[in-house]
Formats: C-alpha cells, structure tokens, sequence
C-alpha cells in the first residue's frame, strides 16, 4: 500500500515537472527530479535508478533550471539588447503570464522589443533585440522539456 501511494506521488511529481516547463509558477525539472528519486529511493537505487544517474539528473536539473534564467539573456545580449530592453523583457514576462504559457513568451517580446524602441528609436535594433529574448526562452523551454522529457522515461523505466 505505501510502495503504490509513493508510485503515485512520484507519478504527479513528474507530470508537474512536464508541466512545469511550460508553466512559470512551477519549478518542471526539480519537480521531475523529486518524482525519479522518490522511485529511486523506494526501489533502492536498483537498476536503471542507480546512484550515477539519480546524480546526474540532480545536475542537469538544476543546471537546465538555472539556464532558464540564464539563456534569454544570454539571447537578449547576443542579439544586441541593452539592460532597458532586458528589463522590459521581464516585466513583459511578467504580464503574460497571466494569459497563458504562449502570453508569457509574446510578452517577453513585446517588452523587450517595446522598451527597447523607448531608448534606442530604432525599430530595426529593437526587434533584433526582442528576437533574442524570444529565441532564448523557447531554447530554456526546450531545455527543459527535453530533461524532464527524460527523467519521465527513466521513471517509467524504473517502474518495471
């Protein structure tokens, strides 16, 4: 009875890590992460739940949640943001997520693109700019999905 309520538990820790990629307010792969160690501790670290690969998904689940914050930056710059564009990316962000996961995307685009346009008066940068943050949080996104995409199968896996 308590092997089947931790399954369970383990079970809706990784779909919220699924949907956690996608949803800002939840943290996707930690929470995918504590549902594979969950498993992984009921069924004794045992093959394929090995102490190595509970360890290295400990790794790339804080390094994909880190590279979310990380990575839009990191595209913002690349694509020649300034720290107002930035700044409008997040508050745009911030704003779209309250309509949806695509909101939260467009609004980090529209913010950085928009407050870009503010300092600069050059369309042509600002788009470039809001491109960035754009590409860069559907590559955080992908990151993300792809490892909790992951510890998913290595749970399933686990299972059997």
């Amino acid at each position: 009875m308590l092997e089947t309520i931790a399954i369970i538990i383990g079970s809706i820790f990784v779909l919220l890590g699924i949907a956690g990629c996608i949803l800002p307010i939840l943290p996707g792969p930690l929470l995918s992460f504590l549902g594979l160690l969950l498993l992984a501790l009921l069924k004794q670290f045992s093959p394929p739940l090995t102490p190595t690969l509970i360890m290295i998904m400990a790794f790339l689940a804080l390094g994909v949640t880190v590279g979310d914050y990380v990575i839009p930056l990191w595209g913002a710059k690349r694509y020649g943001a300034t720290k107002w564009g930035i700044w409008g990316s997040v508050a745009g962000m911030a704003i779209g997520i309250f309509f949806s996961p695509f909101g939260m995307l467009l609004g980090a685009f529209i913010g950085a693109v928009a407050m870009e346009w503010l300092v600069q008066k050059e369309g042509g940068k600002a788009l470039k700019a809001g491109w960035g943050v754009f590409i860069g949080s559907l590559a955080g996104t992908a990151l993300k999905l792809g490892v909790s995409g992951m510890m998913a199968y290595y749970f399933i896996r686990g299972l059997w």
